[in-house]
């Protein structure tokens, strides 16, 4: 089995600003490595999300290992997301999902 990717970009014009506080959100946590234009969290299941911010989208990358739940991981990420975006939540996620 291989990992599942799910890419998704979401609309907002706050993409650096909700980068930068899931980063630091859960980099007490998880390995965290971020700027204000990328940022990549290392779960502990091995899952692995990578973020980029442009000035319309925070587009989003996330890879799951096969004996993982992706769609648990998706959810928690959105979630995670909704709540530091509260003044325009929910946010718009497009999930897509693709073998890797």
């Amino acid at each position: 089995m291989t990992d599942t990717l799910s890419v998704a970009r979401v609309p907002t014009h706050s993409a650096s600003r909700y980068l930068q506080q899931l980063a630091k959100h859960w980099s007490h946590k998880m390995v965290v490595t971020f700027s204000e234009e990328e940022g990549v969290i290392t779960f502990r299941n091995e899952s692995r999300l990578e973020m980029r911010a442009g000035d319309e989208t925070l587009d989003l990358l996330l890879r799951v290992p096969a004996h993982e739940d992706a769609a648990r991981m998706r959810e928690v990420v959105s979630s995670h997301l909704d709540r530091f975006a509260f003044r325009e939540a929910p946010l718009t996620f497009d999930w897509q999902e693709r073998e890797g």
